[in-house]
């Protein structure tokens, strides 16, 4: 059993939840992805009125974040004015059937 622990240099316990947690855990990263995965590409202002809940700040911070962790992909089009898209990429499409569990939980929990 100890072969199957994941510890770290310290000694200390990595767990694959937390772990996850950390990439898509919060109130706007499973939406964004969701949105990328399900919806498709999608610029800035769309997602603005897909989350009319989510500031400007918090947006841009957790675009920033995803990009970070290689689960979204940022394209940027040099022409004026500047747009931008925002995709899935492969890494991020891989949580897709998490995304899509916790939407069918979800689902079930207003019945």
């Amino acid at each position: 059993m100890d072969k199957l622990l994941n510890v770290d240099e310290h000694g200390k316990l990595k767990c694959s939840i937390e772990y996850t947690l950390q990439k898509i855990g919060g109130k706007w990263k499973p939406v964004i992805l969701w949105h990328l995965a399900y919806d498709g590409i999608h610029r800035y202002g769309e997602l603005k009125k897909l989350m009319p809940g989510i500031t400007h700040k918090m947006l841009s911070q957790q675009l920033k974040e995803l990009e970070q962790d290689q689960l979204i992909v940022r394209k940027q089009f040099n022409e004026m004015p500047l747009k931008v898209e925002y995709s899935i990429s492969d890494k991020g499409t891989s949580l897709k059937p998490l995304l899509k569990e916790m939407h069918n939980w979800g689902s079930r929990q207003d019945e």
